[in-house]
């Protein structure tokens, strides 16, 4: 390297780069190799995500089947055949899930999904703020025998947490028996 000038290789030294070490000047085609182009991935993906009754779709389309609100709280956990979970973020969300079964399999069959079994299963949200309001809501809960104390449910005379029997007038049986024959 005299006078800050690069020295140049001699043709007898000059070689193909390999694939390792560069991008070959004549390529192979892509199909020859067994390799799928990323464009094709891509356009595969699409299609998958558009075909009416794919999982794909199923999570796509759930805030327009359940409806925006249940869609907040409610998810689609997995879809193998015609089973369907979905996990919810409070039990309160699992029992509105559990009343509305027989509507959310209809609404599902009418938007092309196959699914005839519902699984509903509870998501432990582990969030900070999450997590304490559970704990907030929990402390407070009127069938915490632990912090109300113990009574007797003045409609069946059995005992009852006295924050069921603050709240309702009765236990959370009779309350159950009265709410399910309005």
């Amino acid at each position: 390297m005299e006078n800050g000038l690069l020295a140049i290789a001699p043709d007898s030294q000059h070689h193909e780069p390999s694939v390792a070490g560069g991008v070959p000047k004549s390529r192979a085609p892509v199909e020859k190799l067994g390799v799928t182009p990323l464009s094709q991935c891509l356009d595969d993906l699409g299609h998958q995500w558009s075909r009416k009754g794919s999982p794909a779709a199923l999570w796509r389309d759930w805030s327009h089947i359940v409806g925006p609100q249940l869609a907040l709280h409610c998810q689609p956990l997995s879809l193998h055949g015609k089973h369907l979970t979905v996990a919810a973020e409070h039990p309160y969300w699992c029992q509105i899930l559990q009343y509305s079964r027989a509507q959310l399999l209809a609404d599902l069959q009418s938007a092309g999904f196959a699914v005839s079994d519902l699984h509903i299963q509870r998501r432990h949200n582990t969030t900070g703020a999450a997590l304490e309001r559970e704990q907030e809501i929990w402390a407070r809960h009127p069938s915490r025998y632990d912090v109300h104390g113990t009574g007797h449910c003045p409609a069946c005379g059995s005992p009852a947490p006295a924050g069921e029997v603050t709240l309702w007038g009765h236990c959370g049986f009779c309350r159950r028996s009265v709410l399910s024959s309005q």
